[in-house]
Formats: structure tokens, C-alpha cells, sequence
């Protein structure tokens, strides 16, 4: 890690401070964030790739998903984990960084100029770091040169194994080929839509399972495949995931802190990390939604978040 880089110093300022402004608005509610992280793992000498399958798989029974897709995978992992997930503006060949403390947890950075695919792959990527190297905070690049070390290559199997589970996986082609006696381009691409990759990391994926030859992938990448024109012509919706730089639930915190008076709006614009019009709107947003009357007219009503459900209706 070169820390005398500027970009590199400006990245990781941006996670921490993300961090602490995140810990400083729990403390002002009083809501923590719950951590319920995996036990870490040490690698030996034994086979990475393996070990990671079984972690993957260990992850994902203990999160209780099954073998089936995860597509909102940064709001589970907070939920379920207790992860703290930044998407910045960072370097082109900055994939993402993460750090590990006590007091804080862990907290990701994911490079929000990536395609929505690559940021989940990411996300997962920087996960399998914090489950080996946890205490040794660390930025993934886009390339690597030499032959990557065995963290590397955990983080990276796992993040495949995770996102496209063996046995799904296995169950789902077999399906294919059983069905129509084949598994052409068009069933890669339906299949890399329905777990949310990239195709090249689908077939990257089918390659190590054995299902599919060897070469395929990078025929696709030499051939410059047209991978959105094929997605067209099959009618595959993109999945709306929203790639905004700050979680739900930190934004949601900012705005409650806000309208109790915990916060000026100076404060929270700071947090928010816009100007005083833009945290307004975000506020408005929060607390209001729109309605159409009986005579048709549209209006903005107020939102009664703070209306428990828990005592009498009356």
C-alpha cells in the first residue's frame, strides 16, 4: 500500500471518516449496529480455492441463503453482518479498500465508477479479506502483477463462490443442457443475469466447475462479445440496484438526528456530503410522500414514521 499516494491518502480518509461519521450518529440515536461477523480463518498450505468454496457455502447457510441469488447484497450484509459499505469515487484502478477495528467493525470502500456487477464483486472481494485479514487493513487494485498471493486468491474465490453458489450453479446448467441437449451464448448470458454477474465472470465460473471447456472466457473477451446488445435481444431487465454513496440506513440516521435537533443543518450537510439545498431535499424525500386526492390532485403529504404500530389502535 503506498500511502504517500494522494489518491491513495484520500481514499482512505474518505472510509474513515465515513466510519466515524456512521459511529457518531448511532451514538446520538443510540441504535448500534450489530455485529454479527463470521470466525476468521487462517490459510495454510492447504488448497485456497477450496477452502474458500467451503467458507463461501459456511457464509451463506449462516446468513441463511441457501443456494439462490443474493441481489441486494450491500443492504444484507449491513443488515446481517454488520458491515459498514461506502461506495466512493475513487481511482480507475482502485476496485476497493477495507479496514478493521474494534470499535468500529468493518467498513468497505467499493469504487462506485465501476459497473453495478463489479461493485458486488468487490464487495464480496474486500468480505473475504476481512474474514482472513482482519486486522490488516488493505486496497484492491483492478490488475496485479506476479502471481497473487494466497489472501488474493481466497478473497477472489470467494466472492465467486458466493455470488454464483456450486450447487445452484451446477443444478441450473444441468437443467439447460438437459432440457434443450446444448448451453449456447444465450443461456450464459440468461444465467450470468439471473445471479447478477458479469458474463466473463460467469464464465469464468462454469470454466472452474468443469461445466464448460477451458478458453471460454477469454474467446468471449477477444471477440469483444457485445455482451448489452445480446442482454437486448433477450429481453434481460437490468436489476435496479441504486449505487449511492451512502447506505440507507446512515442516510435515514442522518435525518432522524436531524429533525430531533441533534443535528444543525450544516452538520448535516457535512455528513451528507452536499450543500444545504441538496440536504433538504434529502429530508423532504425522507419525510414525505406524494398522494393523489379524490378530485385527482397530486400533493406532498407527511410521512408519520414516528406513529407506533405497537400500542392500541384507536
Amino acid at each position: 500500500m503506498n500511502v504517500d499516494d494522494p489518491e491513495i491518502v484520500a481514499a482512505i480518509s474518505a472510509l474513515q471518516q465515513f466510519a466515524e461519521n456512521y459511529h457518531r450518529l448511532e451514538k446520538l440515536l443510540n441504535v448500534p449496529l450489530r455485529m454479527n461477523y463470521p470466525p476468521e480463518v487462517r490459510l495454510g498450505r492447504g488448497n485456497v480455492v477450496e477452502l474458500a468454496e467451503d467458507v463461501a457455502t459456511q457464509e451463506r447457510q449462516r446468513l441463511g441463503l441457501g443456494d439462490q441469488p443474493v441481489i441486494h447484497l450491500r443492504s444484507l450484509l449491513e443488515a446481517e453482518v454488520g458491515l459498514r459499505i461506502l461506495h466512493e469515487d475513487l481511482p480507475s484502478r482502485i476496485a476497493g479498500l477495507f479496514g478493521f477495528s474494534s470499535e468500529l467493525g468493518g467498513v468497505i470502500a467499493v469504487n462506485r465508477k465501476h459497473p453495478p456487477q463489479r461493485r458486488r464483486a468487490t464487495l464480496l472481494h474486500e468480505y473475504g479479506h476481512l474474514i482472513t485479514d482482519r486486522f490488516r487493513p488493505g486496497i484492491d487494485y483492478l490488475s496485479f502483477s506476479g502471481r497473487k498471493p494466497a489472501n488474493e486468491r481466497f478473497a477472489e474465490s470467494f466472492s465467486m463462490a458466493f455470488l454464483m453458489p456450486a450447487t445452484s450453479v451446477r443444478r441450473r446448467f444441468n437443467q439447460t443442457v438437459n432440457d434443450s441437449g446444448d448451453f449456447q451464448i444465450a443461456d450464459l448470458c440468461r444465467l450470468s443475469h439471473f445471479y447478477d454477474v458479469s458474463v466473463e465472470a460467469m464464465a469464468l465460473r462454469l470454466e472452474g466447475l468443469g461445466l464448460i471447456p477451458k478458453g471460454v472466457r477469454d474467446h468471449l473477451k477477444e471477440s469483444r462479445f457485445a455482451v448489452r446488445r445480446a442482454e437486448a435481444l433477450l429481453n434481460l431487465q437490468k436489476h435496479t440496484i441504486a449505487g449511492e454513496r451512502f447506505p440507507d440506513r446512515y442516510v435515514s440516521l442522518a435525518v432522524q438526528a436531524y429533525e430531533k435537533g441533534e443535528l444543525s443543518e450544516g452538520e448535516l450537510c457535512d455528513l451528507l456530503r452536499c450543500d444545504r439545498f441538496g440536504a433538504r431535499e434529502i429530508v423532504d424525500r425522507r419525510l414525505t410522500t406524494t398522494e393523489l386526492s379524490e378530485e385527482g390532485e397530486v400533493r406532498q403529504v407527511q410521512l408519520e414514521n414516528q406513529c407506533s404500530l405497537l400500542g392500541d389502535v384507536t
